[in-house]
């Protein structure tokens, strides 16, 4: 809700003060926690922080009293109020009504929690308003990218974020974006060198980097009755892909409430998968954290793992085909199709129902629902795709690797790796002993990737779809692609064509790149296009050298990791969004071409 004021002016004092305000608070909590023993005394910084509490309240008041109507402010403004009256009892009440021994770590506690949470809510609105601006949103998408990639690894610089030694410059910025990028590659092991608290914030990299800071900005803003304006739902329709205007709030909010309710039930299920392996998960609360974080982390397709080899100890283990592989899954098919999986799903149930026990609507019902072609193309791919590359894994380990055989060779392991090389980057099987042939074969998958509007990487596979059928039209002498006896536009495959070449081009730069910053190292040259592939697929599968490389191509997989991420396309968007197209033609000449 857009809330006019008086004085615009003062408005504006009013928005830098608090940015300011929310910067030093945040200052506070990362000198607080982030270090074994503060640089400042903890009694200043408690102060510090009343201060900025109190700036915060003079600012609502002002606002408040500017406001040209004060019953949109209250009402756009709702959970400001119970807010400030759980601030109040918590500050008042405590040594008097409760927790009598030692109220002042009550009231700490509950100015932290309430600067916290204003905090969030600022940047989080700030996010979707600076998408709405009227610039470029796709622009807007890859500030938020950097900015969280900085501050993540800002904070992951923090002692109390290693267990032992301190994280470097350059492996905070490699973990960050990695985990931003939801990729998966690693050159500080997550479960032994950093420590719980840099675990949370890999985790909340992770959950942020594969909606979006953008979209959580909107769900926070719709979750606090704040309706988003025509500019912000245009906004959020460019981020999110979707068709219809109207819908998009319906969208954000499954996307967040689908996301909660996938994740805790595979964390729910996953929870007694630990004791396969005994030893592995200590306590109940260590359990519960490991299920958590490979949860969000196999629905994301980020590939981060507690353990040292992955699944390679959990080869066995049924969770990590019945849990991990269809979090892995519903993650790469990206919220679009679920949506239209969950609608077609409702529409089928109302039907039956309506059917059963009302007889006279049977002849009144409008025609079922019907799965879109962007569900029809994304669902076929993925299946097929996950198919031959099961079988071709099992036929070259059979086939073509020297010592290789029927009893060394899994079913299930071959069906892992297809699933998650093309979007999430965990293994049951050690990658440096596949033969030349099969990680051929994972290059392919790597770099066709998830789907569009997933949080995988890769050229997604209605591009692929798009590409091959425009191959077939040629060969079949048609005039337009088509696909499920629908025509596909010509500039979908002209887009479809130049996410391909883009890709192809960024991979064999990267290549080439790291092929000279890594000549020292001496790694083959299959092993260096591995590595590329991985981070431009924002997979995380490597051969072993991740953690090898130099300073130089550690920057190369980070740039790659982030384009992957993002997109070739979207970054070439945000770089033309001022050019104007061409209102003249020139005229036509025959060429050969193959």
């Amino acid at each position: 809700m857009q809330i006019h004021y008086k004085n615009k002016r003062l408005e504006t004092v009013l928005i830098v003060a608090k940015a300011i305000t929310s910067a030093v608070v945040v200052a506070s909590f990362v000198i607080l926690f982030g270090f074994d023993k503060p640089l400042v005394p903890r009694h200043i910084l408690y102060t510090i922080q009343l201060v900025t509490l109190c700036i915060f309240i003079a600012g609502k008041l002002i606002r408040f009293l500017n406001a040209e109507s004060k019953k949109e402010y209250l009402f756009a403004n709702w959970f400001e109020i119970p807010l400030f009256i759980g601030l109040i009892i918590a500050v008042y009440g405590a040594g008097r009504w409760f927790y009598r021994f030692e109220p002042a770590v009550v009231r700490h506690f509950a100015v932290g929690i309430y600067l916290i949470v204003e905090v969030v809510i600022k940047i989080c609105i700030a996010s979707v308003n600076l998408a709405a601006s009227g610039k470029n949103p796709t622009r807007t998408l890859i500030i938020s990218f950097l900015v969280l990639i900085v501050s993540g690894a800002g904070l992951l610089m923090l002692p109390r974020s290693s267990v032992e030694e301190n994280t470097s410059f350059i492996d905070a910025i490699f973990t960050a974006t990695s985990a931003t990028c939801v990729t998966g590659l690693i050159v500080r092991d997550t479960g032994e060198d950093f420590s719980f608290m840099g675990q949370i914030i890999i985790l909340t990299l992770i959950q942020l980097g594969g909606l979006g800071i953008v979209v959580f900005g909107a769900v926070f803003a719709l979750l606090l009755g704040q309706a988003l304006s025509l500019r912000e739902s245009v906004a959020m329709q460019d981020l999110l892909n979707a068709r219809t205007l109207g819908r998009i709030g319906n969208m954000i909010a499954f996307i967040f409430g689908g996301t909660l309710l996938i994740e805790a039930i595979g964390a729910v299920s996953m929870f007694s998968m630990w004791d396969d392996v005994p030893g592995r998960v200590g306590s109940i609360h260590q359990q519960w954290f490991y299920s958590i974080f490979h949860s969000i982390s196999a629905f994301c397709n980020a590939g981060f793992s507690l353990f040292s080899d992955s699944f390679v100890s959990y080869d066995r283990s049924w969770g990590v085909y019945v849990i991990i592989c269809p979090l892995i899954i519903l993650g790469g098919l990206g919220f679009g199709v679920l949506f239209d999986l969950v609608n077609i799903t409702l529409d089928r149930t109302k039907r039956f129902f309506k059917k059963l026990f009302s007889k006279h609507h049977r002849f009144s019902m409008k025609a079922p629902r019907r799965m879109q072609l962007q569900s029809k193309i994304v669902i076929s791919v993925s299946v097929g795709l996950i198919i031959l590359g099961m079988l071709g894994i099992l036929l070259f380990e059979r086939f073509a690797k020297v010592g290789g055989s029927v009893e060394n060779t899994s079913v299930l392991g071959a069906f892992f790796q297809s699933v998650t090389a093309r979007t999430a980057g965990f293994n049951t099987i050690d990658v440096k002993q596949l033969s030349g042939s099969s990680r051929i074969v994972l290059m392919l998958l790597m770099f066709i990737g998830g789907s569009p509007g997933s949080t995988a990487g890769g050229i997604k596979t209605v591009t692929l779809a798009v590409v091959v059928m425009t191959a077939v039209a040629a060969l079949r002498k048609r005039r337009e692609v088509e696909m499920f006896k629908r025509s596909i536009r010509v500039v979908v495959v002209g887009r479809a064509i130049t996410v391909v070449l883009l890709f192809v081009v960024v991979l064999f730069t990267a290549t080439l790149l790291l092929s000279i910053t890594e000549c020292a190292n001496g790694f083959k040259m299959s092993d260096i296009m591995f590595e590329a592939s991985s981070a431009l697929g924002t997979v995380g599968l490597t051969t072993g050298i991740t953690s090898s490389l130099t300073t130089a191509g550690k920057w190369i997989i980070i740039a790659s990791m982030l384009i992957g991420r993002l997109g070739p396309l979207t970054l070439l968007a945000a770089l033309t969004f001022n050019l104007k197209p061409a209102r003249y033609n020139y005229p036509g000449e025959a060429i050969i071409v193959g």
